[in-house]
């Protein structure tokens, strides 16, 4: 394992990579409030890639975005594929776990000859919105956006009173796993610790697709796309969602054990296995 930097456009991002250097160039992208840590368990597990995990924009040690900019899921594309350019990598694969995995769908739907193999955990759709619900969108997103950036951050008398709260998230996670995610996204400042996630992103995104922008995208990715959900996660929490993957015959959907963070958690080694087959 090692430590990247990548400087794009005046942002700073971290990333963290494993494997073989000269494997199959693959970006792993993590979920929302998550880092790159996401993929500390699976990465070493993977045979014959090069994986470079990223902190996206706002989480884990890359920069926040300044200003009022949101953090809209589209300028995660632009920047990732900036970062494969600085990698001189012309045609990749990625590897996307939750809201990762949204971004990586966009990446392959519109830049398809860039892209390899899509290996996705727990998520692949945006969450979809009517038409006539963007004004309200953006209102609500940029009233929320200002309200956080001016909040004060939440302070952690130790390291692990953050892990005890990761722990209990939005997904609860198994002790191992919150402590992984938890040192990677934590900064030390006098009387103990805090997020070094930018809060911001509890903000609304400023703007939405509807379903039908998203099955566009969907139907525009050419390459070879498995989809893993876990039978506790994404199914449970949006019932219907292996249905609607299911809709789209290039897609292969395997549905596994465990919970939205399987990947991270005793789960790892047959999420391991389907990554390898997959690219095999």
């Amino acid at each position: 394992m090692g430590e990247r930097q990548f400087d794009i456009d005046g942002l700073h991002f971290a990333a963290q990579q494993w494997g073989d250097p000269e494997g199959k160039p693959v970006l792993a992208l993590h979920g929302w409030l998550d880092n790159s840590a996401s993929f500390a368990l699976l990465a070493p597990k993977l045979k014959g890639l090069n994986v470079i995990a990223l902190d996206l924009a706002g989480h884990g040690q890359s920069c926040h975005r300044p200003g009022s900019a949101p953090y809209n899921i589209w300028e995660d594309v632009a920047e990732v594929l900036a970062i494969a350019d600085q990698l001189d990598w012309h045609r990749f694969s990625i590897l996307g776990h939750s809201r990762g995995a949204i971004i990586a769908g966009l990446i392959a739907g519109a830049f398809a000859d860039k892209i390899d193999r899509l290996a996705l955990i727990e998520g692949l759709f945006p969450e979809p919105l009517a038409p006539e619900k963007a004004p309200q969108q953006l209102a609500e997103s940029i009233i929320k956006t200002r309200e956080l950036a001016g909040k004060p951050l939440r302070l952690f008398p130790s390291l692990e009173a953050a892990v005890k709260a990761r722990i209990n998230g939005m997904f609860p996670l198994g002790a191992e796993a919150a402590r992984l995610l938890t040192e990677r996204g934590v900064r030390k400042v006098p009387g103990g610790y805090q997020w070094s996630t930018d809060q911001r992103l509890l903000a609304p995104s400023s703007f939405k697709f509807t379903r039908e922008q998203i099955g566009a995208f969907v139907e525009s990715i050419k390459a070879p796309c498995k989809i893993m959900l876990a039978r506790e996660g994404m199914p449970k929490l949006f019932p219907g969602f292996d249905q609607a993957v299911k809709a789209y015959p290039h897609l292969q959907l395997q549905m596994l054990d465990g919970g939205h963070h399987l990947h991270i958690e005793e789960q790892v080694d047959q999420v391991a296995e389907q990554v390898n087959a997959f690219f095999d």
